[in-house]
């Protein structure tokens, strides 16, 4: 079965519903199975005390101008969901409150994804997996008993899910992508196990291919050097498409295992074994 490549344009958007759909042009021209968003009900997520902090933005100079300008309504995840129609390409989003997770409840996502940070909010977890729709489940930041306790809810509900390992530093250093943990994460879980890199570049998130990631999330953007927490940790467009293209490579590369004789192989053969 092929990886399933995921464009995640977070809040890369920077609260421009013009640049998200060129970011969905991106995904699409690359090859891309889905593009995801982030979604949050602000005062659910931070606290006051937090959000009237001080924070220098394009929005404003607190924490509460930055955060609610990075944010989509109805009239955008509509446009969105529209336009991704359109477009031929699935969307979803990481839900960060439950809130959020009922506000997208209201489109036909095939997919749902638990965040990060969100894993150790069973509350939040409990409402997807009464969804039972397929959900990916980022690892980063937890421990193995942690993600036992995220498992149990999805299996309780029956609801699909898949595990996707992450180191959650932005950007990541390529030494601690740690990635043989997708075979073991897989061994202890029986479950299917991908990969959401913050990495620079694109060595890194082919190499997970390689030992066995089933999906691949990176961040995307037009350009590093513009605003935004993500944007360091993204790719831009020719990365985006040649990594697309080298994990369509390396599936054709790892073969299927078996011990087999190619036809070029065989005439090779007929010369050099007397």
């Amino acid at each position: 079965m092929a990886v399933f490549i995921v464009a995640e344009i977070g809040i890369n958007h920077n609260g421009d519903l013009r640049l998200a759909k060129r970011l969905i042009d991106m995904a699409v021209v690359a090859g891309c199975d889905a593009v995801k968003f982030q979604k949050r009900t602000v005062d659910k997520v931070y606290t006051k005390e937090y959000l009237d902090s001080p924070r220098h933005s394009p929005w404003g100079d607190t924490q509460r101008a930055q955060k609610e300008g990075l944010e989509f309504g109805k009239a955008e995840y509509d446009e969105i969901d529209h336009y991704c129609k359109e477009k031929r390409i699935e969307w979803y989003a990481s839900a960060w409150d439950i809130d959020s997770q009922k506000f997208l409840q209201q489109y036909d996502c095939k997919y749902n994804k638990v965040a990060s940070a969100m894993l150790t909010n069973l509350e939040l977890l409990e409402e997807m997996a009464r969804e039972r729709k397929y959900t990916f489940i980022a690892t980063g930041m937890s421990t193995l008993e942690e993600i036992d306790h995220a498992v149990n809810i999805f299996e309780k509900h029956e609801c699909p899910y898949e595990l996707m390992h992450c180191n959650s530093t932005y950007p990541m250093p390529p030494e601690d992508a740690n990635l043989k943990l997708i075979r073991a994460l897989a061994d202890i879980y029986k479950c299917k196990v991908g990969y959401s890199g913050h990495e620079v570049g694109t060595l890194v998130s082919t190499c997970a291919v390689a030992v066995g990631a089933t999906s691949i999330e990176r961040h995307i953007t037009l350009d590093r050097n513009m605003y935004g927490s993500d944007q360091k940790a993204s790719i831009e467009p020719y990365e985006l498409c040649r990594l697309v293209k080298d994990i369509r490579e390396t599936e054709k590369i790892m073969g299927t295992g078996k011990k087999i004789l190619t036809v070029a192989e065989e005439e090779v053969k007929k010369k050099l074994r007397l």
